[in-house]
């Protein structure tokens, strides 16, 4: 999946700011130092199964980009540290090239506990770390390190009873008795191109899908995923770092050729055998999801077709592996996936739908037919967050208000199982708000900002009675941004209409906004399918650097972005880079319409798939954009991976036309301004290929332009230190061309 700006903190600012300025301008020195100017904000929040502990990762004191598992009693009292990653593993050692592709994958840039998993009693918290597996035994606090080898361990977890803890090691799947204190190979002949129990390249990037094998609620079985990459072409990669090159023969499923073979398997630990699971005669397709029923005796499937115009649930018995058919969902130009597909215990299941042209959940009957629609409305569900069984309450999060969509904003609702009600506002309205809602559906850990508010997190039952703080992160004269707040401008919302559409704006001032004078732009574009970046939600230092800076900061988002109708997402199909360009083209049309813009002075910046934007609006004469920055962009959605981009393209030869549309080299000859092209040398997923051929063809065409490359560096530039390098070269690029210097 492409990243998104926030994703990568790609830098964007100009050089209106000095170290030794005012200590209330934020600097992007300041802004690369520690400790991070969020300040506490916990991570990765879950409630313990019996609901007595809320456990979650912080970072530490002494190093933000290390993290630590701590724990806090439900009833009060101090947080406490569980695992203290520094304490265990002193030095932090390399890891393998999978986990280091995994944890990319997963957007995962910390070290220390950079995940952990409950079992299902609340006795036992699994932290893998560094490579290793610890065991916290929550009666006591004790921490039980359980391997201590050479190879990594990956994707580690605690069987449902806890009596097992599983780990893929060196691509074989392992499990380890407690009880015993002995490890048992579950598989033997992971090697080479075969990898057992472990999420392929194509279910970690696209489908959100980062573990490849499944424990039954009763421990007998596990699914397990087999791949072969085999079919998968080599595409060899320069991994280039600062100390060297070395050639990574990687496979990488581009557009239109062949997937790695995925089958699903299951291991009965109880017979010590495994049965293949029957996926069809077609083997073409792709393992989306794998879930268990209550009673452990139906293993649910959904398998999409290659064109992804299809989803079928399966359900399939563990002790034969054969399936069948119980709903399937079609669409014009793709079915998206989800995970809010939820089994009850009486055999009836949860599963959301866009049938009706927005998401909404269904009941289903155990054979598959749907029972009756639980939400209906002019808005999307955008998550199933949890289900209370003896009550019926079903909670999702949405962007609605009074049944109508309301993208700037997001909340938690309830509604029923038992009749289509009117959704019930859990948290309140004005901000952002996610929530993780534990098993019962009697209590969640919700997370909250605004533009005034940064992150917090804190307990509540389900009905939204506040029980505890985790993080209150008070925006006091103790917090990191606290010298800072006085010149932070609030952005303003807006829409514009296009194309039949309503698209959402936001728009932040410099302080001390004059609008007698005229400011430059700065566009801040993603523009691809996405969740959208337009809301009411604390801002990110960048905003305040540019508004310091004296530009007015802009974003839109334009048809494909953000989790709203299907006519409103499928605008893009088979044509990338059009009807998005359109959006930024009325977007700049109304910005050149304020008296307090300086129509000569706008530029535009995005990473990966606004990357790929800023060079599509930089070559569109209608938008005349005076300079752009352009990070680690698709320039050739042929050279992109399979899933992601027939999603939206189909293959290079069914749509050649619109492959040829998006192909940035056609356009190059358009180039309206100065352009910053910037990319990380050992990127495994936008290959570097696809900046190379923009430089190739702009140098053969003697056209001037700069160029920012990081050694070792993949999707996301990482760390303070280049971090703050990669700011200090913007700053100097949109000073020159837009800023103080471009105006002398």
């Amino acid at each position: 999946m492409l990243a998104s700006l926030a994703a990568v903190a790609l830098p964007c600012a100009t050089l209106a700011q000095t170290a030794g300025g005012d200590p209330g301008i934020l600097t992007p020195e300041r802004v690369y130092a520690e400790p991070a100017l969020a300040g506490p904000v916990a991570r990765g929040v879950s409630l313990s199964p019996d609901g007595d502990l809320v456990a979650f990762l912080r970072s530490r004191d002494d190093d933000v980009n290390v993290l630590d598992l701590w724990a806090a009693p439900v009833t009060g009292g101090e947080p406490f540290k569980l695992v203290d990653a520094r304490a265990l593993v002193p030095e932090a050692g390399e890891l393998s090239e999978a986990e280091i592709a995994r944890r990319e994958r997963m957007r995962i840039s910390q070290r220390g506990v950079v995940e952990y998993s409950w079992d299902e009693q609340g006795r036992h918290i699994l932290a893998p770390l560094e490579g290793d597996v610890f065991l916290a035994t929550r009666t006591d606090g004790s921490v039980r390190r359980l391997t201590e080898t050479a190879a990594d361990e990956i994707d580690a977890k605690v069987s449902p009873l806890g009596n097992f803890v599983s780990w893929v090691r060196e691509q074989d799947l392992v499990i380890y008795d407690l009880a015993a204190g002995r490890e048992t190979p579950i598989t033997t002949d992971g090697d080479g191109v075969i990898t057992w129990a472990t999420a392929d390249f194509i279910a970690q990037e696209e489908m959100d899908r980062d573990t490849g094998y499944w424990w039954s609620p009763d421990e007998r079985y596990i699914a397990m995923q087999r791949t072969d990459e085999s079919p998968v072409q080599i595409i060899p990669r320069l991994d280039i770092a600062g100390d060297g090159a070395t050639v990574i023969e990687q496979r990488y499923p581009r557009a239109g050729r062949p997937n790695a073979i995925v089958e699903l398997f299951v291991h009965d630990r109880i017979a010590n055998h495994r049965i293949k699971v029957d996926l069809g005669a077609n083997p073409d397709i792709y393992l989306a999801r794998v879930d268990w029923s209550a009673d452990g005796r139906t293993v649910f499937v959904q398998r999409q077709s290659r064109d992804q115009k299809t989803l079928d649930l399966l359900a399939v018995d563990p002790a034969t592996g054969v399936s069948r058919v119980l709903t399937t969902q079609t669409a014009r130009a793709w079915v998206d996936l989800t995970h809010d597909f939820h089994p009850l215990a009486d055999g009836r299941f949860i599963w959301s739908s866009e049938e009706s042209g927005w998401r909404h959940l269904y009941l289903h009957a155990a054979d598959g037919n749907v029972i009756r629609s639980i939400t209906t409305g002019d808005y999307a569900v955008k998550s199933l967050d949890g289900v209370n069984a003896e009550t019926g309450a079903v909670f999702f999060t949405a962007s609605m208000r009074d049944g109508r969509e309301y993208p700037i904003e997001q909340q938690l609702f309830r509604a029923s199982l038992d009749e289509t009600i009117t959704p019930v506002e859990i948290t309140p309205r004005g901000g952002w708000w996610s929530a993780a809602v534990n098993d019962s559906g009697t209590a969640y850990v919700g997370s909250f900002s605004n533009v005034d508010t940064p992150p917090q997190s804190a307990l509540y039952r389900a009905d939204g009675t506040f029980v505890r703080w985790i993080e209150q992160n008070a925006l006091d004269a103790d917090h990191p941004f606290a010298a800072f707040v006085a010149r932070k401008q609030e952005p303003t919302f807006g829409t514009l209409q296009n194309a039949g559409e309503t698209l959402f704006w936001q728009m932040t001032t410099p302080p001390g906004f004059d609008p007698s004078r005229e400011y430059p732009v700065v566009m801040q574009v993603y523009g691809g399918p996405s969740g959208g970046g337009v809301r009411n939600a604390w801002q990110p230092p960048t905003t305040q650097l540019l508004t310091e800076a004296g530009y007015i900061v802009f974003r839109l988002d334009n048809r494909g972005e953000g989790d709203r109708s299907v006519a409103f997402k499928t605008a893009l199909h088979l044509r990338m880079g059009i009807p998005e360009v359109e959006d930024q083209v009325a977007a700049i049309n109304y910005l050149r319409g304020l008296p307090f813009v300086d129509d000569d002075r706008i530029a535009a910046m995005g990473w990966s798939y606004g990357g790929f934007m800023t060079l599509h609006m930089l070559t569109e004469p209608a938008m005349g954009l005076t300079s752009a920055i352009s990070g680690a962009p698709v320039t050739d959605w042929s050279l992109y991976d399979t899933h992601y981009t027939e999603r939206f393209m189909s293959t290079p030869e069914a749509n050649a036309e619109g492959y040829a549309a998006s192909d940035i080299l056609t356009r190059l000859d358009n180039l309206t301004g100065r352009l910053l092209l910037i990319h990380g040398m050992a990127d495994d997923n936008v290959i570097f290929e696809n900046t190379t051929r923009v430089l190739n063809a702009l140098q053969e065409a003697s056209v001037p332009f700069e160029t920012m490359v990081y050694p070792g560096q993949r999707h996301g530039i990482r760390g303070n230190d280049r971090g703050l390098h990669l700011w200090r070269t913007y700053l100097d690029f949109l000073d020159r061309t837009i800023g103080t210097r471009a105006a002398d």
